[in-house]
């Protein structure tokens, strides 16, 4: 992987794939670069140059602890810089948060793909201190209790189905990246009830969702689509349960950029 260096001095790690016009990927919370090999390649196969990125606090990135939304926009920011500019962000769930409040604060995205952006408009928000509950947890030595948590809470999960991935062996895996479950607190906080800036981002914007998916998320992104100004919203139906269907997901990408 490929390095670069945040505003505030966070060494930030992506992955580039293939040549042609670059296209960012931002992943959602609980992953990491690898999670998005899938989306990268899809976009070097439809011509683009995929950029997949640890955000902070996962994979290679570094930490700067106390971390902010507006540290995470300088960190997509640092990424575009580094890959020569972007033609288009392609986030999705968190990252697609973060790639529109980023673009809010003007971040040079290019054209902005945002996948199933969990926001929530003010309607049944966690509580307002989950995140210092979450830090809490990392901070005395319970990854794993900062991902139940947040799941439950944060994401708003089943209890039967966190239970199950917490005894399934992927689990083990993600508890690595329980400090970004503070940071996700964080940005979608801050971000769930868009501001003025959010919605009125320059440069064209699509919003896309598949037909089967989390209530919360459906309403999201129709909503999202009806009060961001300009914004297509685009159904793909090969996305299933908030799972981003690559070669879909850049097709949409391709027609639009094309």
């Amino acid at each position: 992987m490929d390095t670069t260096t945040s505003a505030d001095g966070t060494t930030i790690a992506y992955e580039s794939y293939g040549d042609g016009p670059a296209v960012v990927v931002v992943n959602g919370a609980l992953s990491t670069a690898a999670d998005a090999a899938g989306l990268a390649q899809a976009l070097v196969d439809a011509g683009f140059r995929g950029i997949a990125y640890d955000r902070r606090a996962r994979g290679a990135s570094g930490d700067a602890r106390g971390s902010t939304p507006e540290r995470e926009a300088e960190d997509l920011a640092a990424v575009i810089h580094a890959v020569g500019g972007a033609t288009a962000v392609l986030g999705h769930s968190s990252g697609a948060v973060l790639a529109l409040y980023a673009a809010s604060r003007g971040v040079a995205t290019g054209a902005l793909f945002l996948s199933e952006p969990p926001l929530r408009f003010g309607i049944d928000e966690p509580a307002d201190d989950l995140a210092e509950r979450l830090q809490r947890c990392v901070d005395e030595g319970r990854p794993d209790d900062a991902i139940v948590t947040f799941q439950l809470e944060g994401v708003g999960l089943p209890e039967q189905m966190v239970e199950a991935f917490r005894a399934s062996d992927q689990f083990a895996s993600v508890v690595p990246l329980a400090q970004s479950t503070v940071y996700d607190t964080n940005l979608v906080q801050v971000s769930s009830v868009p501001s003025p800036e959010m919605l009125s981002v320059h440069g064209p914007v699509t919003i896309l969702r598949g037909e089967q998916t989390f209530p919360i998320l459906l309403t999201a992104a129709d909503r999202l689509a009806e009060e961001l100004a300009g914004a297509e919203l685009v159904i793909v139906p090969e996305s299933v349960m908030h799972r981003p269907d690559p070669a879909a997901t850049v097709r949409v990408v391709a027609e639009r950029l094309a």
